[in-house]
C-alpha cells in the first residue's frame, strides 16, 4: 500500500474502536485509508455485557460473545486487527505509537496520520494489602471473564466474595450463585447499586438475598488475606473477616486514559479524555471514544465518565464518520441502563435525587406502585416506578424502575422524556400502548407521571 495513503491506527479493538474503524471504511476504501487496530487482548468486537452470563454458564462458549473476528475484519472490510498487541506509548510529535507484541515481546514504532483512542475502562482496584493477590479479579474485558471462568472451573471454590455493589458486582453475584458457590457481597453503602436512590436499591438488596447472596452492607474493605501460594483466602472488612476462595471487584471502572495523558492529550475533570462533539481531542489528528472518553450529561450539563456499550458504539460511529470525511456530532448522554438481578429487572435514566441536588436542582420525587400487566391478567407482577422532577417547572430529571418481567424496558419511555426535557405533564399526555397482557390501562410510567403532576399541584 502506498505511503501516500492515509493511515489510521486504532487503540482498542472493541465497541468504540471497531465502530469507528468500520464507519471510516464505509466512506473510504483501502486505497485511500489504511486501518490498523491494536488490542492487547485475545478478542475483538465482542459483547462485554455478556461476560457475566458466560462466567455463570448461561452462555456455554466464549465464541458466542464475539461479533466479528479479525479474519472477518480483514477479508470483508480490509481492516487489519492485531490482537495481542499493546500500545505502550504515543509520540505525537513523531506521529507514531510504540507497540509491544505479547508473543515474543518485540516492540516497534508504527506511524499514523490519524489516531483513534478507544482504550476503554479499567476496573477500580483499591490500594489495599493483598489487592493484587491471585484469585482477585476485576472483570472488564472478555479476557478477564475467561480468566475468572477458568479459575472457578479449575479450583471449584466453595465461597466467593464480591467487593462492591455496582452492575458488575450484582451480575457476578448472580453468576456465582448459579454455579452453587456460596457468595458474599460487601458494599460500603447501606444499599447496593449506587446509581439508584437508596429506596430503590433496597428492592435490589431483597432480590440479591432471594437468590442466595449474603450481604454485608455498610462495611469497608480493609484488605485481602493471602495463602502460601499467593492466592486470596480472606477479605478483611470493618466488621471482621470473611473467608474467600475467589474475589471479584465490583467497585466500578475508571477511564483508561493514562496513555493519552502521558502523550499530552487533555484529560477532563471526570478523568476521561476530553473531546469535542465530533470526538476530537486536544491533539490534532487524535480522536477518542468509548469508556476512555469524557461525555456531557444532557441534564446536569456536567462532564461525566459513564461506561456503557451503548455510548461506546454511538461515539465510535460519530468518530468514524468524521474520520471518513463526513460530519457527525455526539449529543451527550443521560446514563440509561438496565440490568437483571434474579427475578427483578432494574432500570434507571437521567439523575437520581442526590445527583440532581449536586447539579443544583431543587427536586420533587414520587414512587408509584403498579403491575406489569392488567391486575386481572395472568402473570401480572409488581413494578415500582420512581420519577425525579424539578420543583416549580415539573421538568423530568430522571427515573428508576424495579420490577419483574416487563419492567425494565419501560425506562425507554422515561429516557425519551428526559432526553427531550419534557415535563411530567407532557409525559402524562403521551400516547403509550395498552392491552391487558402488556400493561394496565394506565401504564406504570403514566401512573407515576400522574402522581408527580398531582403532587406538584396539577
Amino acid at each position: 500500500m502506498s505511503r501516500l495513503t492515509r493511515r489510521l491506527l486504532v487503540i482498542g479493538a472493541d465497541a468504540a474502536g471497531m465502530s469507528a474503524a468500520s464507519q471510516a471504511r464505509r466512506r473510504l476504501g483501502p486505497d485511500d485509508l489504511e486501518i490498523v487496530a491494536f488490542d492487547r487482548g485475545n478478542f475483538a468486537s465482542y459483547s462485554a455485557c455478556g461476560i457475566p452470563f458466560y462466567v455463570g454458564g448461561q452462555v456455554p462458549d466464549v465464541e458466542s460473545l464475539v461479533v466479528r473476528t479479525p479474519a472477518v475484519f480483514r477479508d470483508k472490510y480490509s481492516i487489519d486487527v492485531r490482537l495481542g498487541h499493546e500500545v505502550v506509548a504515543v509520540d505525537l510529535d513523531r506521529g507514531a505509537v510504540l507497540v509491544h507484541e505479547a508473543a515474543g515481546g518485540a516492540e516497534r514504532w508504527e506511524g499514523f496520520d490519524d489516531l483513534m483512542v478507544a482504550a476503554g475502562a479499567v476496573p477500580i482496584r483499591p490500594p489495599l494489602p493483598g489487592a493484587d493477590a491471585g484469585g482477585v479479579f476485576g472483570v472488564q474485558t472478555l479476557d478477564d471473564g475467561v480468566a475468572l471462568r477458568s479459575y472457578v472451573v479449575d479450583r471449584r471454590p466453595g465461597r466467593a466474595v464480591i467487593v462492591g455493589g455496582g452492575y458488575v458486582g450484582l451480575e457476578m453475584a448472580e453468576a456465582l450463585c448459579a454455579l452453587d458457590v456460596e457468595t458474599h457481597l460487601v458494599d460500603a453503602a447501606e444499599q447496593p447499586m449506587s446509581t439508584l436512590d437508596p429506596d430503590m436499591g433496597a428492592l435490589v438488596a431483597g432480590a440479591l438475598r432471594e437468590f442466595g447472596t449474603i450481604l454485608h452492607l455498610g462495611q469497608q474493605v480493609r484488605g485481602f488475606g493471602t495463602g502460601a501460594d499467593g492466592c486470596v483466602v480472606a477479605v478483611e472488612t470493618s466488621d471482621g473477616t470473611i473467608d474467600a476462595e475467589v474475589v471479584v471487584l465490583g467497585l466500578g471502572v475508571k477511564p483508561n486514559a493514562a496513555l493519552a495523558e502521558a502523550a499530552g492529550v487533555k484529560i477532563g475533570p471526570s478523568g476521561g479524555i476530553a473531546v469535542d462533539r465530533r470526538m476530537r481531542t486536544s491533539a490534532a489528528g487524535v480522536w477518542a471514544a468509548g469508556d476512555c472518553a469524557e461525555k456531557r450529561h444532557r441534564v446536569s450539563d456536567a462532564p461525566v465518565a459513564i461506561a456503557l456499550g451503548t455510548h461506546a458504539n454511538k461515539e465510535g460511529r460519530v468518530a468514524g464518520v468524521n474520520l471518513g470525511g463526513g460530519y457527525a456530532t455526539f449529543p451527550g448522554v443521560i446514563g440509561t441502563a438496565v440490568t437483571k438481578v434474579g427475578r427483578l429487572e432494574v432500570a434507571r435514566t437521567g439523575l437520581g435525587e442526590a445527583e440532581a441536588a449536586a447539579a443544583g436542582f431543587i427536586t420533587e420525587a414520587v414512587v408509584s406502585e403498579s403491575t406489569t400487566r392488567a391486575g386481572y391478567y395472568p402473570g401480572a407482577a409488581p413494578i415500582t416506578t420512581k420519577l425525579v422532577t424539578e420543583r416549580g417547572t415539573g421538568r423530568l430529571l430522571g427515573g428508576q424502575i424495579v420490577g419483574q418481567e416487563g419492567a425494565a424496558k419501560r425506562i425507554d419511555a422515561v429516557a425519551l422524556a428526559v432526553w427531550n426535557a419534557m415535563t411530567v405533564e407532557e409525559l402524562l399526555g403521551v400516547d403509550l400502548s395498552y392491552a391487558p397482557p402488556y400493561s394496565p390501562v394506565w401504564d406504570p410510567v403514566l401512573s407515576a407521571a400522574r402522581r408527580a403532576f398531582e403532587q406538584a399541584g396539577g
